[in-house]
């Protein structure tokens, strides 16, 4: 072997680990991008005020605009709330990011909750900053009952958040045999 093919073992681990992550942040542009594409879909498909019917009787498709936050929240506040709502939104991308190099390319989980996370937030920042609100269009409903209307970047921040909230129960209950074994000792 020559001075310019060998690899050590740490030059192999980071290869490995730069490899991984790169296929959540494939994984974190595949969310953004299907968020995109299913809300330009909405804009042309679906006249505001109507509604597609998916499944009767639990599944439809809306066209919403939601200048505010999650389930509706924070409604009123104008151009002020929407340049809070996007240097927030920045912030917890930039956390998000943060987060998801400092973790190992083993820890499945949190990279895959990170990735959940980071598409999500983009598909609605890219709203934000684009339109001043987030478009959303999915609407769940039993009966009288319904669901507030979400997107796909929604679904994901969501599913992102219970990962990371799973990640740490299980984290913890793993920790907790091997905290009693030290105080057996």
């Amino acid at each position: 072997m020559g001075f310019f093919t060998r690899n050590t073992a740490h030059e192999s681990r980071v290869m490995h680990a730069t490899r991984w992550h790169g296929f959540y942040l494939l994984a974190a542009a595949f969310i953004f991008f299907a968020d995109q594409i299913t809300k330009a879909w909405v804009v042309r498909e679906i006249p505001p005020g109507t509604a597609r019917r998916i499944i009767k009787g639990f599944l439809a498709f809306v066209y919403a605009e939601n200048t505010g936050i999650a389930f509706g929240q924070l409604q009123h506040g104008g151009a002020a709330k929407q340049w809070i709502l996007i240097a927030l939104a920045c912030v917890a991308l930039f956390g998000v990011m943060l987060y998801f190099f400092r973790t190992a390319a083993t820890h499945d989980r949190i990279l895959g909750a990170c990735a959940l996370l980071a598409g999500g937030i983009l598909g609605n920042l890219a709203d934000r900053v684009r339109l001043g609100y987030v478009i959303d269009f999915i609407l769940v409903y039993w009966g009288d009952w319904s669901y507030p209307v979400f997107n796909i970047a929604d679904a994901s921040i969501c599913a992102g958040a219970g990962l990371l909230i799973l990640d740490a129960i299980l984290s913890g209950r793993k920790q907790e045999p091997e905290a009693r074994s030290q105080e057996s000792e």
